[in-house]
């Protein structure tokens, strides 16, 4: 097999990356701070609204909606403090160093503030929905954010946390509307996460190189054989509990039907599809670009949520 070229991890001076950015207006480089190309990961709090079959209720899409809407001004707060507090580690970054707080283009100042009245913001119109909702936005916003500052460089508890993040978001989304999550569900999500957690590492550790640990600390922690090893044990448990939580007595009975079971080849499809990626493609370092730009994968997630609502709602 040709040899892959990595991408250099140098140094990229904060000059060069200010150049890049310092024509973009204040409010443009504050509107790429908050990451909207991350938001898809919120679309989560959907999964409450679709298997509790509320999705044709006017009400409860509308409150899901606001709750999406939440979420992803959380996830922006999140995102803030995270380019914060790593400003000086993704200057080393061959990409990151051109990140708006990174380069200089955004004042630390500005986007402490920023962060401030969105999470303000967010945390009020939680409020608003309802309260058990604004527990877990609250919890998700304190946990991330110490995620952000403290538990990244804690082996293993890094992504354990971020996998408890989308795990926050399915819960949610179902306290949004006030209606019951299954804990199998609530599994399948956090191992589901956790494959993409120690995916994503692997995907820096490899394209890094040796300049890994220069960049994130904690990648001095983990191999490439050990990450096979954990990402081997989470596929097979993500296999595993979806396919136990499409015939469970519990779900048969909700939904009147066992015919989820046959959504579970587009869940093996998907995850082998970003198995290959990782491997062979050496891709994987974004999830949430590779969402999007991966059209097989896009492609599998869209069929697999066609079959669900036709299933369930059919």
């Amino acid at each position: 097999m040709p040899s892959r070229s990595v991408p250099s991890a140098s140094p990229v001076p904060a000059s060069a990356a200010v150049a890049v950015v310092s024509h973009r207006a204040f409010a443009t480089n504050l509107a790429i701070s908050l990451r909207p190309n991350q938001w898809t990961k919120n679309l989560l709090v959907f999964a409450g609204l679709i298997f509790a079959q509320r999705l044709f209720d006017p009400h409860a899409l509308t409150t899901s909606i606001e709750a999406f809407a939440v979420f992803c001004a959380l996830s922006s707060v999140v995102y803030l403090v995270n380019d914060l507090s790593d400003r000086d580690a993704d200057r080393l970054h061959p990409t990151k160093a051109q990140r708006p707080i990174a380069s200089g283009a955004l004042a630390p100042a500005a986007a402490w503030t920023a962060a401030v009245v969105l999470g303000a913001a967010a945390m009020t119109a939680a409020v608003l929905i309802n309260r058990s909702f604004a527990v877990v936005g609250g919890l998700y916003l304190v946990i991330l954010s110490a995620y952000s500052v403290s538990l990244k460089h804690l082996v293993i508890l890094d992504v354990l946390t971020l996998a408890s993040g989308f795990v926050l978001r399915a819960v949610a989304g179902a306290v949004a509307i006030d209606v019951p999550f299954s804990n199998w569900l609530l599994l399948v999500t956090l191992l589901a996460a956790l494959f993409i957690g120690l995916s994503k590492r692997r995907a820096e550790l490899v394209s890094l190189a040796g300049s890994a640990s220069g960049h994130r600390r904690i990648l001095a922690e983990y191999s490439p054989y050990l990450l096979d090893q954990m990402i081997g044990v989470v596929t097979a448990s993500t296999l595993i509990a979806y396919a136990f939580y499409t015939i469970s007595p519990e779900v048969v009975q909700r939904f009147g039907t066992d015919r989820l079971i046959y959504t579970v080849p587009f869940v093996i499809y998907g995850i082998f599809r970003y198995l290959y990626l990782i491997h062979q493609r050496e891709e994987g370092g974004n999830p949430s670009e590779l969402l999007v730009t991966d059209r097989p994968l896009l492609g599998c997630l869209a069929l697999w949520a066609l079959a669900v609502v036709i299933i369930l709602y059919g």
